[in-house]
Formats: C-alpha cells, structure tokens, sequence
C-alpha cells in the first residue's frame, strides 16, 4: 500500500512525488502515457521555480540546460527587425541568485525531476493511469488501468487538463475561451535559420508564427495558428519563412484559455498542476505555478500522514486557489494585450501567501509572515538556501530576540521573539545569525 498514489508524471507530479519521498512518505506515480514526454512545451522557467530547484538540489543541472531568453527578430517580407526579448537579463544580487527567467525545453526539466526522483527511489510506472477509485474510511481504493486495485492514504491528480481524476470527482473547470483560434506548437530542424533570435513573421490570421531556438539542441520551437499546417506543417512553414523543416519531432495542438477548478481537495483527493487550472503560454505561468501547486502540497501531505496534521491540508487550497486565480487573471491579460511587459508580475518572486491563517505576526524589516524568505550570505560564508535544502522548518534566531520561522517550502511562518521547537509535529532546525 502506497501512502499516496500520484496520477500523472509530469512536472507537477514529479516535484511532489520528490517532496514526499525527501520525506519518507512512500509513493507510487502512474502516468497514462507510454513513455515520458519528449516535447519543449513549458519551456519558461521563472525566477521562484528555479529557488524552488535549488532547495531540491537540482538548479544547478537546470541552469546547465537553459539559456536566457534570446532577442526577437520580426521578418517582414526580405527585412529583418530586431525586438526586445520576453526575458530580463539583470545580474544576480545575494537575495536574487535566480533573476531571469530561463528557456529549458520542458521534457528536460522532467528528465532531470526524474533523476532527482529516481535517486530518491521512485519509479514511474507508464501506461498505467487511474480509471476509477473509491474513498473508504481510511484511505482511498484506487483502480488502475492494468487491472489492479490498490488502497493509499491520499490520491493526487497531477493528470493534466484532461484530469480522469477530476471528472469522475465531478469537479468542473470554470472560466473561459480566450478566442477561437487552434494553436499549434511543435518542435523541428530548419535549414539555414540563424539560431541568435526568436524569429517571427508577422502574418494575419496565421497567429504571429515564430521559430525560438531551443538550448542545447538543434531544434526550433514553432508556434502558430494551426492554420499554417492546412496544407502540410512543412509546407506552411516554407511558405511563410522561405526555409525547409527538415525534421519534426514533436506537434501538437491547443486553444487558449483560462480556467481553474473552485477546490483543490475532496476528501483525500486533491487536485493539483494543469488537472486544477489552465493558463494560455502568454506569461510563461502554466508549468511553474503547477510546481508551486506541488511544492507547497508536498510538505503537508507528509505532515498529515507522519503527525496526522490533517489540518495543515485545508491550507493548500486556501493558498493554492487564490495564486492560481491571480495567475489567470495576469496570462489572460497579457493573451488580450499581447503584452511582452512581464518582469516583477510574473517571475512569481512576490508572490506571498500574507493571507493564510497560517501566517502569524507582524512585519519587519521589509519581510511579512507568508512572504517568500529571501536568500542572503550567512556569518560562516554559506547562503541561507544552501542551509535550507533539508525537509524541515527553519528558525532563524537572531541575537538580539528576533525569530524568523521559515516553513519547509522557504516561505516565512512566523516572526516574532519566541523560539519554535516543533512546527506542526515537525523538529524545527535553528540558524543564528547577526
């Protein structure tokens, strides 16, 4: 019997199934798909997230694997147009050691989630999806695609837009279509484009279509309306861009939209990732706040089965479902507007959870209860995230009789001038510092 079963074993479901495993809480992942995913969907890895990887341990290889976001160049007709770029390019200070967002083809942030997952001892196990499942008075009785019937703690639907989990729970996904237009995104070779821009040929009706080079590849990710494929994508592409595709590797089609489910759990099901909201790509916020989803999840699922914190898990939603509707708010914002103005409204590095009755004390020193704690240099040289990498609540102890409590996911519980020994069953480790 597994604790808590996963469905779906995308980024959301690999980051949580790597926090409750840092946390001895036993896992089994399913996924519905034959094998991993080889596309660059997700490609936007925003400043938080990459805090986020660094108190997991894997921001380094993330770093390896991504470039900033490159300059914009418009074609129209045989003159090129060079633009801005959707990403910054600010130098890293000792409380930003992430600044910018980076380009990271999504299959390989879960290659390297898989890693992390794998050396912690889990194990996807594909072509097994959920189909349908029961609650009992202990746990949940879960049915597999495979025949199998099995009983966990909890279930968490991690299954996508098209969440099973979340229909058979008959929880609607409210909100909108943004317009009507079919989208299309792929990856591929093109002969003879330049790979220093993110080209694009303004084009009416056709969706702005662009050709982004990809890190670490030789690849190109296109998006565009769907239209450009009318007659066969690689002679879309040659009609609009005057080169070849000489491989495709990766398609597939979208709408854009902005919905989101009004509860994140029912009884021991919870929902969580893309199976809870649905963003369009303007803002680069799908993946990344689908791995908040899963970051602020995982240290109290772990609570509630280790301490019986039950409680601690009414929080999720209370803090996960305002974020994911502000998040909505700001992609469909940025969709209608075709902003490129991004910056501080969508590296996630202001987001706060002031409003959670989990929040106690006052302000001080710039930093509020439910506040992201951000990172500084230490009085033995070490930077507080490196001290912050283990699955336990942290006090900050201060000489003078200031205490800072930091929650296990490195936002701020507490400040006051009392010192916490145990944070909702769990030992607190304790820094001083001047």
């Amino acid at each position: 019997m597994a604790q808590v079963l996963i469905a779906g074993a995308g980024p959301t479901g690999l980051t949580l199934a790597i926090e409750l495993l840092r946390r001895n809480i036993s896992v089994r992942i399913v996924d519905a798909a034959p094998s991993s995913f080889t596309g660059s969907r997700g490609k936007g890895i925003q400043p938080r997230t990459l805090e986020i990887f660094d108190l997991m341990g894997i921001a380094d290889a993330v770093v390896e694997s991504s470039c900033l976001y490159p300059f914009l160049k418009f074609h129209v007709g045989p003159f090129g147009f060079k633009g801005g770029s959707l990403g910054t390019r600010h130098p890293s200070s000792t409380d930003r050691p992430y600044p910018n967002m980076l380009m990271v083809s999504q299959s390989r942030t879960e290659e390297i989630l898989r890693e992390k997952m794998t050396e912690l001892g889990g194990q996807v196990e594909y072509n097994n999806a959920v189909v349908g499942f029961c609650e009992t008075n202990s746990g949940v009785k879960v049915t597999l695609e495979s025949g199998e019937t099995i009983k966990s703690d909890y279930l968490v639907a991690c299954d996508g837009g098209r969440s099973t989990i979340r229909s058979l729970l008959d929880v609607e996904l409210l909100g909108q279509t943004l317009d009507h237009k079919t989208m299309i995104v792929a990856d591929l070779e093109i002969d003879g484009l330049d790979r220093d821009f993110w080209h694009v040929w303004p084009r009416i009706g056709l969706g702005l279509p662009s050709l982004c080079p990809l890190p670490q590849s030789s690849l190109f990710q296109l998006q565009a309306s769907a239209k450009i494929a009318a007659g066969g994508l690689g002679e879309g592409i040659r009609k609009i861009t005057g080169k070849r595709a000489s491989k495709i590797v990766w398609q597939s089609e979208f709408r854009h939209q902005t919905r989101m489910v009004n509860r994140y759990r029912v009884g021991r099901v919870l929902l969580a990732g893309d199976a809870a909201h649905l963003h369009p790509p303007s803002g680069a916020q799908g993946l990344n706040t689908s791995i908040q989803d899963a970051w602020n999840l995982g240290w109290k699922l772990a609570a509630a089965l280790h301490h019986g914190e039950g409680r601690l898990l009414d929080s999720y939603e209370e803090e996960r479902l305002p974020v994911a509707a502000a998040m909505l708010n700001l992609t469909g914002h940025l969709h209608r507007k075709a902003s490129r103005k991004r910056g501080e409204l969508t590296n996630q590095l202001s987001l706060s959870y002031s409003g959670s009755s989990l929040s106690v004390g006052e302000a001080r020193d710039g930093l509020s209860p439910g506040d992201r704690m951000p990172d500084f240099k230490l009085s033995n040289g070490s930077r507080l995230f490196e001290q912050l990498r283990h699955p336990h609540p942290t006090q900050l102890m201060k000489r003078n009789g200031e205490f800072i409590l930091i929650r296990p996911d490195g936002y701020i519980g507490e400040i006051g001038t009392r010192e916490i020994k145990s944070y909702f069953g769990q030992e607190v480790a304790h820094l001083y510092f001047d």
